[in-house]
């Protein structure tokens, strides 16, 4: 499994990756290992600010619908427009190309109440 020590985490399996102001919101590899195959991804969130794990969307599986939580606050300023059409892509590269959503930060602050890859593998282990 593939947990990248650049990124933070949640215990609700979604990753965060900060450039400058913004950053890059995804699931990371053993959500998608769980889901299996994802179909369709409905996010209808951007131009929204959304709070600390509130919804912004869902994700689809051939087995099962799951709900997208925000890792930090901020507004969504951006949706993976590749997913639309591919979005296996969450399944072949989470980290990369498969990417949900861009955000703009509210309060990098909060950033530090996320896990590191570090504490998200002892979750997983645990």
């Amino acid at each position: 499994m593939n947990i990248p020590s650049d990124l933070k985490y949640t215990k609700e399996h979604e990753w965060i990756r900060v450039e400058g102001d913004a950053a890059f919101v995804g699931v990371t590899d053993f959500a998608q290992g769980e889901l299996g195959d994802i179909v369709f991804l409905e996010i209808e969130t951007c131009g929204e600010s959304l709070e600390i794990e509130e919804v912004f969307g869902t994700i689809e599986a051939v087995k099962t619908v799951s709900d997208l939580f925000m890792p930090v606050s901020g507004k969504v300023l951006e949706v993976n427009p590749l997913l639309e059409e591919h979005p296996e892509l969450v399944n072949s590269d989470p980290y990369g190309k498969g990417w949900l959503i861009k955000i703009a930060l509210k309060d990098a602050a909060q950033l530090n109440r996320l896990l590191t890859a570090e504490q998200y593998t002892a979750m997983l282990e645990a």
